[in-house]
Order: structure tokens, then sequence, then C-alpha cells
């Protein structure tokens, strides 16, 4: 009689628990190199995907890279085939948009029951000093790679202040869902304007709208935090839009999978 995985003795043992471990590290490992072959555009848009095809390219057994595919599909960077298998899909400017406005109107709503809550005052600290932070990294008069790269990390670390302020696992998963879809992060066209005249002067707007809805949070008026947390994500519809003018792999990783017609 066959015994169920769920009931096999050997399940909670040391060698069972290190082998699932390394299972899902390469798991990990595996979707993070497909992500990046998809990004840099070596597998392009409409491309279909051959497991063992990447078996030998990654150099990888077909467990990790099946379980990297599934996930990449749930991410939205490939579609399931109706005969099986995946494909690399493409975006059109308006499935970005639509991303980019959905994280907005959760990250309002996580703004607005932040306020409404109260939130505490070491969290309020930490937003505060992740702010300073980025105050320090703005002042030169110009920009070079290593600001933009400093500003997309303290970006992020603020992003995620601001879901944790809500205390709502539920939102914060949402939102962690939302900003997993392509090109939808809060960062995820910052690197786009680092070369242009103006490229500043748009990290000191959204970072006044940051210390405008910390400030927002911390007097309760939460109809004002989420108005200005939704109006914070059009920043990245317009640096979308600059993407699309000026098309830059190198800059933007995967904006050729975007086609400029909505």
């Amino acid at each position: 009689m066959s015994t169920s995985p769920l009931l096999a003795p050997h399940v909670n043992s040391p060698d069972s628990a290190a082998a699932e471990f390394d299972g899902s590290s390469q798991a990990v490992k595996a979707q993070q190199r497909l992500r990046e072959l998809i990004l840099a555009g070596q597998l392009p848009g409409g491309t279909r995907i051959a497991e063992l095809a990447l078996v030998e390219r990654l150099g990888m057994s077909r467990t990790p890279i099946r379980a990297a595919l599934m996930r990449l599909g749930e991410e939205g960077l490939l579609q399931t085939l109706p005969g099986g298998g995946y494909a690399v899909r493409t975006f059109s400017e308006r499935e970005v948009a639509d991303a980019i406005a959905l994280r907005g109107t959760l990250e309002g709503l996580a703004a607005r029951w932040a306020a409404e809550r109260g939130v505490s005052a070491a969290l309020m600290q930490e937003a505060d000093a992740c702010l300073d932070q980025i105050d320090t990294l703005l002042q030169p008069g110009t920009l070079d790679d290593d600001h933009f790269s400093g500003y997309v990390r303290l970006n992020a670390r603020f992003h995620r202040l601001l879901a944790e302020m809500a205390d709502s696992a539920l939102l914060a998963r949402e939102i962690e869902r939302a900003s997993g879809l392509p090109f939808a992060s809060p960062s995820g066209f910052v690197g786009v304007q680092a070369h242009t005249p103006d490229a500043r002067d748009m990290l000191v707007v959204a970072q006044h709208q940051h210390r405008q809805v910390l400030q927002a949070i911390a007097q309760r008026e939460s109809g004002r935090a989420e108005s200005l947390m939704r109006e914070h994500s059009r920043i990245a519809r317009h640096h979308l839009g600059l993407a699309l003018q000026n098309p830059q792999p190198s800059v933007t990783p995967g904006v050729q999978l975007i086609r400029n017609r909505s």
C-alpha cells in the first residue's frame, strides 16, 4: 500500500527538512534568474517557454524551474497557454497604468486606516527617520546613479512602513501583491528620469508628498491622507509616459514588454 506524503514518517526528519529548504531555495533562484532573462529582453514578449531548454540554460532540475514558472505566471510576467506551458507576456500601456492606479488606491486606503486607527510612536519615528535619510540624499543640486539607487531603496522602505501603519495583515498582503504586478512597484519607473533635466525636482515633489502623508496620518486626517497617497501614485503614471517616449531597458528593465498603444 502506498503511503501519503503527508503521513510519511520521514517528513519531519532533519534530512527531509533540509531537502525541502534546498528545493525552495532553488525555486527562488530559478524565479529570480528567469525574471532577469525576461526583463533583460533575452526572452522577448510572446516567446514560448520550454522547460527543458531552461534546465540546460539555468543548470537546474525541472522541479524548481516548474515552480518558478508557476510563480511568474501568478505575478503576471508569463501567461498560460491553452495547450499547456507558458509564454512571456506583453502589456498595454493601459494595463500598466491600471496596475499603478490599483496600488495607489490600496496605499490610499492604508493611509486612511493609519490615520483612523492611530500609529505607534515607534513606527512614526521609523518612518520619519526614513524620510530624513531621503532628505539627506536629495540635498545635492545634481544626483548621480548612486543617489537614485539609494532613493529606490529608501522609497521602498517608506512604502512598506506605510502598509504596516494600517495595522491590517490583509491589506498589507494586497498591497504587496499589487506592487508585485509588473512595473507597479513604488519605484518601478524612478530610473526613467535619472538623466533628465528635472530629475531631482521630481524626487523632491515625491518626497514632499511623503512628508504631507505622514503629517496627515499623525494629525488623524484620514481623508487628506488617503487623497495625498492616491495623488502620489500619479508620479509613477507620469514616469510610465516618459519610459514609453524613450524606451531604455538598461534604465527600466522590461520596458520592451510594454506596448505603447492602450
